[in-house]
């Protein structure tokens, strides 16, 4: 009967080797059969945008956790519904949030939105006047009689809200003009002449014209333009805003941008858009309909009328309802109280009128808009309002040049420290520094190719400090390999054969390795916790390539020193092996004396 083989004393390094080297091609092979040959660059290497937002709100309890969640969503489906790819959106500490935006995407325009709350409102027009009208200058001939005929009709060049599938509003002017209001009114036209306002519409009667005896003369003083806007304000301002309307002034970017009130109140506002070079400022009633029925937003060209681009919205239940109702009763309203402004983070966008109810739970809003206002607007009203207000704290471009300067500094860093490990090893350990070299290039081709799938599979970028614990993890595995080298020393200088004091010093080396390893993993996955942007690339570095040192340790190393035991340049000790007894200084062994076993090493030591 035969008698099976033993067991080798050393094992089977060949099984070891051939796993690491089949895993190793694997992932290379994988790597270059997805397409994903190079590691995704972060912005701080390959260019691009950072911002920071943070969170405001007059209520400490609304800067939460699951706001903060809530807008980190609505933030990174805003942005890559843009077609920023690739871009990232994380929380640091209670209220902030980091955006990266890499290089060729609008980073411009997705800087622009980032921020935006997106608070949608639909408020009826309550009276609506232009801001800033100046009188023209008197030139001392009296002015041609008045006919006493009201203000000329407004044209059809206004945004306006219609009904899908069918109209139900025209597009008709948002007020007069500045320079019919100066031909109907005069050139000085007195609140007591005029009248409390006049209505846009032909069917409505204007004011009575001065007459011209009533004419000025040159010498008369041009009236302000808080009175030219007084003259001209259409509708009822109610009593509570008419201080506050009356000092707005729309001319200034500064009150144009800082238009707010509460959602159950009358406000004030000014148009964002100038009609004949003049801006003009709204009494807005409480809000009708809010931004949050809306359940779809998308843009549109509009080819029939040739209005150009548009938003088309779809709203949910509630909206469908409250939407018909505020429209049906704008419809029976005079102007401009059949109006209702569009308000978009305080800000009017529009405020088309209404002539009949609009129902089937769908509107359409124009306003001249381009093709990317159309896109960018749809794309804030359909992700949604942001539950917090935001300010940009920080803005931070990487030019794509600096970015490449960077990353040609890291990598020459690398290499520096790659040679004089190298250079290290082979003078120092000889032939034994061949095998650190070729643990090096396995775990630079694992770390190599894990990092381009992660790019390409979970969106990881490398940036600058995952660069420095890259190169910091050159020095963990060669730190392995020495461990393991001066064990085997060792026991080479007690006067072990090489192939038992192979054996020997492993069970020492791996535990001290393990150790090693385990202390500088635990702490890049608590720094990988902690901390937040960049510095979480350093943490999630470190932490795989000393994973991966363990792998290599046991599974490259450890095998490939094994089998170079049995080889006669190790065996023998030659001079370039780095393993000579005479240049290691060995004692001959004693021959009474009886070597300990691997086992006992082990327990003697634990």
């Amino acid at each position: 009967m035969a008698t099976p083989k033993s067991r080798p004393r050393d094992g089977y390094p060949g099984r070891a080797l051939a796993l690491i080297l089949v895993v190793t091609v694997g992932l290379v092979a994988l790597m270059f059969g997805t397409g994903n040959t190079k590691p995704r660059l972060g912005i701080d290497l390959a260019g691009g945008t950072s911002i920071t937002l943070t969170a405001k709100s007059t209520d400490p309890k609304a800067i939460s956790k699951s706001n903060m969640d809530i807008a980190t969503g609505i933030i990174e489906r805003r942005v890559n519904g843009m077609g920023v790819s690739e871009a990232e959106v994380q929380t640091q500490g209670d209220n902030t949030i980091i955006v990266n935006i890499p290089k060729g995407g609008d980073r411009q325009n997705a800087a622009d939105q980032v921020g935006t709350t997106a608070k949608l409102f639909f408020r009826p027009v309550l009276a609506v006047a232009p801001s800033g009208v100046t009188a023209p200058a008197p030139t001392g001939t009296p002015s041609a009689p008045a006919t006493g005929t009201p203000a000329a009709t407004p044209s059809a060049t206004a945004p306006a809200a219609t009904g899908t599938p069918s109209a139900g509003a025209s597009a008709t002017k948002q007020g007069r003009t500045v320079g019919e209001a100066l031909a109907a009114e005069g050139t000085t036209p007195s609140p007591a002449a005029t009248g409390a306002s006049a209505a846009p519409s032909a069917a409505a009667t204007g004011s009575a014209a001065p007459s011209a005896a009533a004419a000025p003369s040159a010498a008369a003083t041009p009236p302000s333009a808080a009175d030219l806007s007084a003259a001209m304000t259409q509708g009822t301002v109610p009593p509570e805003l008419s201080a506050a309307f009356a000092a707005l002034d729309c001319s200034k970017p500064e009150v144009r941008s800082a238009q707010t009130g509460p959602e159950d109140k009358a406000v004030v506002a000014c148009s964002q858009k100038a009609e004949n070079g003049y801006y003009e400022k709204l009494a807005l009633g409480p809000v009708a309909v809010k931004g949050s029925d809306v359940s779809k937003a998308q843009p549109s060209l509009d080819t029939q009328t040739g209005a150009g681009w548009q938003v088309q919205l779809q709203f949910n239940g509630t909206g469908t309802d409250a939407f018909a109702k505020i429209t049906g009763q704008l419809a029976t309203q005079a102007p401009p109280t059949n109006q209702f402004a569009i308000v978009l983070d305080n800000q009017v966008v529009s405020h088309p009128q209404v002539n009949g109810p609009i129902s089937g739970g769908s509107a359409v809003i124009t306003g001249r808009f381009t093709q990317t206002e159309a896109q960018d607007l749809s794309n804030v009203l359909g992700y949604g309002a942001l539950p917090l207000e935001f300010a940009k704290s920080d803005i931070t471009t990487v030019s794509p040049a600096l970015g490449s300067d960077q990353l040609k500094a890291g990598l020459v860093a690398g290499a520096i420290g790659m040679l004089l490990v190298v250079a290290y090893s082979l003078v120092y350990y000889r032939g034994l520094g061949l095998v650190s070299i070729a643990g090096l290039l396995v775990s630079a081709a694992l770390t190599y190719s894990i990092m381009s799938l992660l790019g390409g599979g979970i969106g990881f970028a490398l940036n600058l400090p995952a660069v420095c614990g890259a190169i910091v993890a050159i020095g963990i595995t060669a730190d392995s390999f020495i461990v393991y080298f001066e064990r085997i020393r060792d026991e080479v200088r007690e006067g072990a054969p090489l192939r038992p004091a192979v054996q020997r010093a492993w069970p020492r080396a791996r535990r001290t390795i393990l150790v090693s390893d385990f202390v500088s993993f635990l702490c890049a996955a608590v720094l990988y916790v902690v901390s937040v942007g960049k510095v979480q690339g350093f943490a999630f570095t470190l932490g795989l390539t000393t994973a991966l040192d363990v792998v290599v340790i046991f599974l490259f190393t450890k095998p490939l020193i094994t089998l170079l035991a049995r080889r006669k340049f190790f065996l023998d000790g030659h001079p370039w092996s780095g393993l000579d007894p005479k240049r290691l200084g060995a004692r001959p062994p004693l021959r009474s004396s009886r070597r300990r076993s691997p086992s006992s090493a082990a327990v003697k030591e634990a």
